[in-house]
């Protein structure tokens, strides 16, 4: 049964249609749990949480999802390699004090790894910056510069040559603007958030 239509974002229902039954999922930054509830509805897969936010984790826990409040910066060290199917970070990296280092670990706990992040290279913010000289406000960055947990801004071709730089193979990429999914031709600007499947 696919994921798209239920009401998740889309990089969401992307991940959710690609992980397969009877596996472990750790989802990093698990927001309110949507992702792992959707993934609970396939037979057989042991989703966990790891969220920051307390306020979340107790609505996650509210709905019976196995959630910890943690930091991913620090807390993903605690986990053993290769405990997880999928290790999942949705829109998250590019809020990581070294997104580098959380790649590796991504890599170490998960077999396979989930990574979306809005693409800072889209057409929309390159304008804003080019025409309007601000930091942009977008869809896909709907915060002023001040108030956005973003601290490093991450392209589509910044992340491929990341995952190269580290050695991770990209087995699948996903690209969207306007809430559907696009070719990959010219994502750098046009897509306004990403999505990478990666395995090392």
């Amino acid at each position: 049964m696919s994921a798209i239509g239920s009401g998740l974002r889309p990089d969401l229902a992307a991940i959710a249609d690609h992980v397969e039954s009877s596996t472990r999922v750790l989802d990093i930054g698990c927001g309110d749990g949507a992702l792992m509830a959707e993934l609970e509805t396939k037979s057989g897969v042991d989703a966990r949480g790891l969220e920051l936010n307390a306020e979340l984790v107790e609505r996650c826990v509210a709905r019976g999802l196995s959630v910890v409040q943690g930091d991913a910066d620090g807390d993903l060290a605690n986990y053993p390699d290769k405990a997880f199917d999928y290790a999942i970070l949705s829109q998250t990296l590019q809020t990581a004090s070294r997104p580098d280092l959380m790649l590796d670990e991504l890599l170490r706990v998960g077999k396979k790894a989930f990574v979306s992040f809005p693409n800072f290279a889209h057409w929309r913010t390159r304008i804003a910056l080019m025409l309007g000289g601000r930091m942009p406000v977008t869809r896909a960055l709907p915060v002023s510069w001040y108030e956005t947990t973003n601290i490093h801004h991450v392209t589509v071709d910044d992340f491929r040559e990341l995952a190269r730089a580290k050695g991770a193979k990209i087995e699948r990429e996903w690209f969207f603007a306007n809430e559907k999914e696009i070719g990959a031709t010219a994502a750098n600007w046009r897509a306004e958030f990403a999505v990478f499947q990666l395995s090392r």
